[in-house]
């Protein structure tokens, strides 16, 4: 994983906070297992189909979103424990390529990820304020505060939940004959 300049950085975390938009954070997270279990529910039969090659199926941007929540828990932890200590990026299509993905479980998914977020939630919640503003040095994207690193992860959510329903929506419409 490379540095990315400070123009990269940036970009990517306005993209993701622009989906979290005004919204608070706590209130985003909390509900976010709930709607990842609707949508479980709503892809049935089209849980695991893929839109097109290349491209992530629900069950799959259920996937990347549980790792990255464990991957997350484990950055807060630090980053509240240590000074600055360093946050190791991962590569995402290395893990969601991992072999075993399109057999996961989507209820123990659902079940790892819902755990994982209510921990995150009661963790920012009993965090002092001024203990929001420490640091973490991302490997890919430089210093992040605790603050920063938990609104990503709820503008993160939206991201891929709103991936996982356009998927869902391509494999539900009529594909053309011949």
């Amino acid at each position: 994983m490379a540095l990315m300049s400070p123009e990269e950085a940036d970009a990517y975390r306005r993209s993701v906070l622009d989906a979290l938009g005004q919204d608070d954070p706590v209130a985003v997270q909390e509900v976010e297992a709930e709607s990842w279990r609707r949508l479980i529910e709503q892809a049935g039969a089209h849980l695991r189909t893929r839109p097109e090659p290349g491209e992530w199926s629900v069950l799959e941007c259920l996937g990347h979103l549980t790792d990255s929540e464990l991957i997350t828990s484990a950055r807060y932890r630090w980053v509240l424990s240590e000074d600055e200590p360093p946050l190791v990026a991962f590569d995402q299509n290395a893990w969601a390529a991992r072999p075993d993905r399109a057999s996961d479980d989507p209820t123990l998914l659902l079940e790892v990820f819902g755990v994982l977020r209510r921990a995150n939630v009661a963790l920012w919640r009993r965090t002092p304020t001024t203990e929001r503003a420490r640091i973490g040095m991302h490997s890919e994207r430089g210093p992040e505060s605790y603050e920063l690193l938990f609104r990503l992860q709820a503008g993160h959510g939206r991201v891929h939940r709103a991936q996982a329903e356009r998927a869902l929506a391509q494999v539900r419409r009529p594909r053309p004959v011949g």
